[in-house]
């Protein structure tokens, strides 16, 4: 064994309580390093209805970032989405109309990734061919969202299923109330985050999920220009390397279409840079960089970033809080037929 995997296993052991494997790839957390599954959820859910499951998963999402290792983050987000707003219900995933728009037509989800849409399609009907009328579409999302950071080269760990998919999506006002926004500081992120369980340090650890994905002018040019007058700011909270840079790329205000990575160093890797961002100022967004504005959050982020061991230890625990939030579970709910809308029998496509 190299001295530097005998380091890392002593570090392992050392700093965590619960046991933890450093392979070549990355952490990997086991059941028995996380909290009890939510009532209604198991380890074990689809072992003898659907055993197969998470290899067909796989067998859709490999291929498919091989192509374009971009939706990784597409996916990831798309379950915080989901879980966020009316919980880890799939109800991000139905579609709506002009008359009743669902979930995907808020304006903080009008960015969200045809392509990682797509892809749970895919993976249901995958799923279906096998097991037809047994995995939620809900189920379906944690598992790829579970293996697009794994497939990035982060944290390997297991994820309690047996949600149940929503009759309906949630409304565009609670959509907007519960998705932080990018000019967000620190106050309103816990405000939003507090409220569901999280720590501060869960919210600065799945802040990290940042370390992957893009992110367009609009969304972070107010560090950049008076939105209401278009005029140059010099936001001082910046690096002035990084503000050359993204003037050069979003030259005017309000720009929609230009878009960047949110990591400059490692942009498809699920690392600590992102934290190393944080520390120099070169973080796109002001809920990002709100993270380094108070000494409480400050600290948690100089820990993930001095060990990447420590991030994704934590980065698993609040994706494990995260993937429990008011799941439908038992009778509750539905199994999609088709996770874009619910099935002829449920009430349809009502707003709550």
């Amino acid at each position: 064994m190299k001295k530097s995997a005998v380091i890392s296993s002593i570090v392992c052991v050392f700093v965590f309580v619960s046991a933890c494997i450093i392979s070549a790839n990355g952490l990997v957390v086991h059941e028995h390093d996380l909290s009890k599954p939510a009532h209604g959820l198991s380890w074990t859910f689809y072992k003898d209805s659907c055993p197969d499951l998470e290899d067909i998963v796989k067998s859709i999402l490999e291929p498919a970032l091989d192509e374009d290792i971009t939706q990784a983050a597409g996916l990831l987000r798309l379950h915080f989405h989901d879980c966020f707003v009316q919980g880890c219900d799939g109800s991000v995933l139905l579609t709506g109309t002009a008359s009743n728009p669902s979930e995907q037509q808020a304006t903080p989800n009008l960015s969200l990734r045809a392509r990682a849409l797509q892809l749970i399609d895919e993976i249901k009907t995958a799923v279906e061919a096998s097991c037809s009328g047994l995995v939620t579409c809900a189920d379906i999302l944690a598992l790829a969202a579970r293996d697009s950071v794994a497939k990035v080269g982060g944290p390997k760990y297991p994820v309690p299923l047996g949600r149940r998919d929503s009759l309906k999506f949630a409304s565009q006002s609670a959509v907007g109330s519960n998705i932080p926004i990018p000019t967000s500081n620190l106050t309103v992120l816990m405000s939003i985050f507090g409220p569901k369980g999280f720590s501060l340090e869960d919210m600065v650890a799945l802040s990290g999920g940042h370390t992957i994905g893009i992110a367009h002018c609009n969304s972070f040019d107010n560090r950049l220009y008076n939105k209401k007058t278009g005029k140059k700011i010099v936001d001082p909270s910046l690096a002035n390397s990084l503000a050359d840079d993204l003037y050069s790329l979003c030259p005017t205000v309000n720009n929609s279409v230009d878009f960047t990575n949110l990591d400059v160093q490692t942009p498809n890797a699920f690392d600590k840079k992102y934290y190393l961002n944080v520390q120099r100022n070169q973080v796109l967004f002001t809920s990002d960089q709100a993270l380094y504005t108070e000494s409480d959050s400050a600290e948690i982020v100089d820990s993930f970033a001095s060990s990447q061991t420590v991030f994704y230890k934590k980065f698993v625990h609040g994706m494990h809080k995260m993937g429990q939030l008011d799941v439908l579970t038992g009778k509750k709910g539905e199994i999609r037929s088709i996770c874009s809308a619910p099935n002829s029998e449920s009430v349809g496509h009502s707003e709550l």
